[in-house]
């Protein structure tokens, strides 16, 4: 009997056979002991027989919906499952550097963090580099979240229970920054590891490649949080001058 894992790795897919055996085998690269769960939304295209492999090992557990839930209720029902001290997310076509846990559970430990994320490597379609990185403050409190989505799903790592108080939803904006913004309101600051740890793949069907329905779903994002239409938009307009900062200058 090995080490009880400390971190489950929720892991949604759909459709995901071309890339989710690099982000699976990221996750067992870990210089930590993790459980691994593969919530499968449906797929079509053969995932199930690329995740065969898996499916024997102890700390691999595979949930498929039976019907099409959404990112959102997908990442959740993982964290419901779940058994472990602390949640990490990682997308099916993202993957991660071999230390990228074991240094943020230390700083989470640490700083005693509910939340955290690192800085991100950003990759082309294929898995090859576009040569660019998108770093990450040590500290993010609300007014610096309100301002940038600093914290990219796949490289965050947080408190289960928080996670649980918190959930993701609202599959027609930016769900995961619902939360963030909640989880980061009520329970002070997140903490960033400056380190290109997560390995972000630029797909074309992912949501924030279209910059106008990204934009619209930010403003949602502010709405679904509580705030009045007037502070809503003074908040987009922060948040796309920090994007044109971040991807652009």
């Amino acid at each position: 009997m090995g080490e009880k894992p400390e971190v489950s790795v929720v892991m949604p897919c759909y459709n995901s056979k071309d890339t989710i055996r690099q982000a699976i085998d990221s996750v067992y690269a870990q210089s930590v002991p993790v459980n691994l769960y593969v919530i499968d939304d449906c797929s079509s295209d053969g995932t199930k027989s690329v995740l065969a492999p898996y499916l024997q090992r102890e700390n691999f557990f595979y949930l498929r919906n039976d019907e099409n839930m959404g990112v959102a209720k997908s990442r959740m029902r993982g964290v419901a499952a779940a058994d472990t001290p602390f949640i990490a997310f990682l997308d099916s076509d993202d993957w991660w550097e071999p230390e990228k846990l074991s240094v943020q559970l230390a700083k989470m430990k640490e700083k005693k963090a509910v939340l955290s994320s690192t800085g991100r490597e950003l990759m082309k379609a294929d898995g090859s580099s576009t040569g660019r990185i998108i770093g990450i403050p040590e500290q993010m409190d609300l007014k610096r979240i309100l301002q940038s989505n600093y914290l990219n799903c796949s490289a965050v790592m947080v408190d289960r229970n928080v996670m649980l108080a918190y959930p993701m939803e609202h599959d027609d904006s930016h769900e995961d920054y619902i939360s963030w913004i909640r989880i980061i309101r009520e329970t002070g600051p997140a903490v960033g590891i400056d380190a290109p740890l997560l390995k972000y793949r630029l797909s074309q069907g992912g949501k924030s490649r279209n910059k106008f329905k990204s934009a619209l779903m930010n403003y949602k994002v502010y709405r679904y949080c509580g705030y009045g239409v007037f502070r809503s938009l003074l908040y987009f307009l922060s948040y796309a001058i920090c994007g044109v900062k971040k991807y652009y200058l």
